[in-house]
């Protein structure tokens, strides 16, 4: 986005610190953000970009430093003091009722009332839904349950509903981790819109084509301290990672295959039928194989992977593992026989989020440490520290809160599970989604090094670049098939976009 003419400042944090049990997470960060601003907020998993959002909004309690908001000294007690005063945040994971109406979500505890204050008047609270997407440009029906809405559209209501209490500072948490590009393109036409307006944004992304479309300027963090401001179009990409990770990383496409012509298979799926989203899907895995399954959004691909995995009933097909046909009826099945799945979502299906980093990481292999009926918690203590290293999952230490760690680090605690696990076959699903690029980099090894060592992997991924750089052959998926496999000597973006499009004639 141009610069904007607009240089009254709205906000300013100067000097925040913020530790918690003796992890110092912010370290005297400064920041500010002018009227009418996209302001991108960047920096590696851990960085500390939540927890600075969180002190701004009373989510947490900073132990030192200055806020100052419209020109006055601002000490945020709760989130919904922070909202009354015109700062809002859209969290990566939305925050709404299924069940209620789109109106009914935007004005809870705002209700319009019928005179006498007694009666609930839902007329009057669609029309003030109705003005507000009106004046926002969405095109939502005030009256559909929300829960019948895209995720998209979801979090179009949840920025109507931030923009209702007279909004002047936005703050959007990796808002489009889960968005088509259409959505996105959509969500970008209101943020345009909101900052005509006047109001200034907090945007966290890990992105980069994204934020160079959409911010103003662009301020890094690492390790919980600031490392600079730049104006988005006076500075590049790399220049942006460099100050993220403090070194630079390198993401060119893989240019031929790793895998021996006669390596053998490991996995092989015919005609597999699952629900209405997998029609007819065939492939081979091989040992030491990293195999990228590429396509848009509803071709199918995660279904295939849960079909796979037990976790989604197969209709017909066959699945045979190192030659000999195995039925998989449930995830244990599949567990049993040596396969291990890295969710899409982690925080749904990958890790039990009140449990502790020890308890996660043995959870799939606990037989491995009972002797008599009692658990060996040393060896378990033991190993889990080991793979902790390993990986380099930053943590104060093996008991702490898995919902407590940042992205990047609960994906390598989902990892260290299926490894302790010691799964021959692993898939992948998005296992760099939400995580900054010196995370995905670290991730990036550790696959190359888990095929070396003769593992092999499935790897779903919705990034083009991610699927050129990881993958030795690329099965490309549209509308529950598979339209085409590429070795990834001959693979592209555009070959492979050519594949995801080619929609079933019938």
């Amino acid at each position: 986005m141009e610069e904007r003419a607009e240089t009254e400042e709205i906000l300013s944090l100067k000097g925040i610190e913020k530790t918690f049990t003796g992890v110092r997470a912010l370290k005297g960060v400064d920041f500010s953000l002018l009227r009418g601003e996209v302001h991108a907020l960047v920096g590696e998993n851990g960085a500390g970009k939540s927890t600075l959002v969180k002190t701004l909004t009373g989510i947490v309690k900073k132990d030192a430093g200055e806020i100052s908001y419209l020109g006055r000294f601002f000490n945020p007690r709760h989130p919904k003091y922070a909202l009354e005063m015109g700062i809002g945040i859209i969290h990566q994971e939305l925050n709404m009722m299924d069940h209620l109406t789109v109106a009914q979500n935007i004005f809870i505890g705002r209700e319009s009332t019928r005179p006498g204050g007694l009666l609930l008047d839902e007329g009057e609270q669609n029309r003030r839904a109705a003005r507000l997407f009106d004046r926002l440009n969405m095109d939502i029906d005030p009256t559909a349950l929300l829960g019948t809405l895209t995720v998209g559209k979801q979090q179009m209501v949840e920025i109507a509903k931030a923009v209702s209490h007279d909004l002047r500072v936005l703050i959007l948490d990796e808002p489009t981790a889960a968005l088509t590009n259409n959505e996105i393109a959509e969500l970008f036409t209101i943020m345009r819109g909101l900052s005509d307006q006047g109001v200034g944004m907090i945007y966290i992304s890990h992105r980069m084509d994204e934020i160079g479309e959409i911010t103003h300027r662009v301020t890094v963090m690492r390790d919980g301290e600031y490392v600079g401001t730049r104006v988005t179009r006076d500075v590049s990409r790399d220049e942006i990672i460099n100050m993220m990770v403090g070194r630079v990383i390198f993401e060119t496409p893989k240019e031929k295959s790793a895998v021996p012509d006669d390596a053998p298979v490991v996995l092989k799926v015919d005609h597999l039928k699952a629900g209405r989203m997998v029609k007819d899907v065939s492939f081979s895995l091989r040992q030491g194989e990293i195999l990228g399954f590429a396509g848009l959004m509803g071709a199918g691909r995660t279904e295939t992977a849960r079909a796979i995995f037990g976790a989604d009933p197969v209709q017909r097909g066959m699945i045979e593992i190192k030659g000999r046909p195995v039925w998989i009826k449930t995830p244990a099945d599949a567990v049993a026989h040596g396969l291990g799945y890295l969710s899409e979502d982690r925080k749904r299906y990958g890790l039990a989020l009140n449990l502790s980093i020890r308890e996660n990481a043995v959870m799939a292999a606990l037989e491995r440490f009972e002797k008599n009926w009692f658990i060996q918690f040393r060896k378990v203590a033991a190993e889990t520290e080991a793979y902790i290293e390993k990986l380099r999952v930053k943590t104060p230490s093996i008991d702490q809160i898995i919902r407590n760690l940042s992205g990047g680090n609960q994906q390598k605690v989902v990892i260290a599970k299926w490894l302790i696990r010691n799964s021959d076959i692993l898939i992948f699903d998005e296992p760099t989604r939400g995580i900054d690029v010196g995370a995905k980099s670290e991730i990036y090894a550790l696959m190359t090094e888990l095929a070396e060592q003769g593992k092999s992997i499935i790897m779903i991924s919705s990034e083009l670049p991610e699927v050129l750089r990881m993958s030795d052959r690329v099965v490309v998926m549209c509308e529950g098939r598979i339209t085409g496999e590429l070795d990834i000597s001959e693979a592209s973006q555009e070959s492979i976009m050519k594949l995801a499009t080619m929609r079933n004639q019938e």
